[in-house]
C-alpha cells in the first residue's frame, strides 16, 4: 500500500503508524483520512500484526481537521467528508487488534477524536488536549469520550472547548500514563512489544468483548465471558503458556 501522509513500520507483531504531515501540524485533510482508513482496515486483517501504535511523533499528535479544507465545505454538500471521517474513526475504534495512541504533543479537535478511538492512550509531558469544535460551530464527538472519563467531565470538555493539560487528562483516566518529553513513542513501543507476545486471537477476542459488554446487562456480560473462557481454557496455547509460566517460577526459586 502506497502511503504519502503516513509512515508504517511493522516489527515483531507491532505496527507503528506515524502521521507524517508535520509541516501542517499533522492536520487531517481528506487525503490523510483516506490513507488512515484504508491502512487501518488493512492492518485489522493482517495476521502479522498483533498491536498497533498510532502516533504523530514526539512534538505533536494532530492539530485537527485541515481548516483550509473545512472552509470549502457547504451545508447540504458535506456528506462525503462526514462519511470519510467516520469511516476513519470506526477503522480505528473497531480495528480487530488493540490500538495504542502515543501522544507526543497537542491533540486538538479531530486529532483529539482520533485519540478517543484508540484503546489505550500514553502521553508525554508536553501533550495537551482540546475538543475545540464548539468554538468554530461544529458539534464535537461525545461518545466514546463520556464512556472513558464520565459524562460530567466529557460535557465540560465538549461544551467549553477548553485546553486540557496532560495531568488533568491522566487524573480523569483519559491518559493511562505520562512519560518524559521525547520518550513516549519509545516507551509505548516497549509496552506494545510485550503485549504482542500474547496470543493474537486472545487479544482480538478480549478487545471485542470489552466493546460488546458496554451494551449488555451484568448477567449478559458474565455469560459472554463464560463462553469465551471455555473457548480458551485447556486449549493447546493455554496449556503451553501455563507450562512456561510454571517453568519460570521454578527457575526463579532455584536462584
Amino acid at each position: 500500500m502506497e502511503l504519502s501522509h503516513l509512515k508504517l513500520t511493522v516489527d515483531n507483531g507491532v505496527a507503528t503508524v506515524l502521521i507524517n504531515r508535520h509541516e501542517k501540524g499533522n492536520s487531517l485533510s481528506p487525503d490523510v483520512l483516506t490513507e488512515m482508513a484504508e491502512l487501518f482496515e488493512d492492518l485489522s486483517v493482517r495476521t502479522d500484526v498483533t498491536v498497533i501504535i498510532l502516533t504523530g511523533g514526539e512534538k505533536i499528535f494532530a492539530a485537527g481537521f485541515d481548516l483550509d479544507y473545512i472552509k470549502t465545505l457547504r451545508k447540504g454538500d458535506n456528506e462525503a467528508f462526514i462519511a470519510l471521517y467516520w469511516r476513519t474513526y470506526r477503522s480505528i475504534k473497531f480495528c480487530s487488534v488493540p490500538v495504542i495512541a502515543a501522544i507526543g504533543g497537542a491533540a486538538i479537535a479531530g486529532g483529539f477524536d482520533l485519540t478517543q478511538m484508540c484503546d489505550i492512550r500514553y502521553a508525554s509531558t508536553r501533550a495537551k488536549f482540546s475538543q475545540r469544535e464548539v468554538l468554530i460551530s461544529l458539534v464535537p464527538v461525545l461518545d466514546p469520550l463520556w464512556k472513558i472519563i464520565g459524562l460530567g467531565h466529557a460535557m465540560e470538555w465538549s461544551l467549553t472547548g477548553k485546553m486540557i493539560d496532560v495531568e488533568e487528562a491522566c487524573r480523569f483516566g483519559f491518559i493511562s500514563k505520562i512519560f518524559p518529553e521525547g520518550t513516549v513513542v519509545e516507551e509505548t513501543t516497549k509496552i506494545a512489544r510485550e503485549m504482542a507476545t500474547c496470543e493474537r486471537t486472545c487479544l482480538v477476542e478480549t478487545k471485542k468483548m470489552t466493546l460488546d459488554i458496554l451494551n449488555m446487562s451484568l448477567d449478559g456480560s458474565m455469560k459472554y465471558h463464560d463462553l469465551l473462557f471455555r473457548t480458551y481454557a485447556g486449549s493447546e496455547e493455554n496449556l503451553k503458556r501455563v507450562d512456561q509460566v510454571l517453568e519460570n517460577i521454578r527457575s526463579s526459586k532455584k536462584k
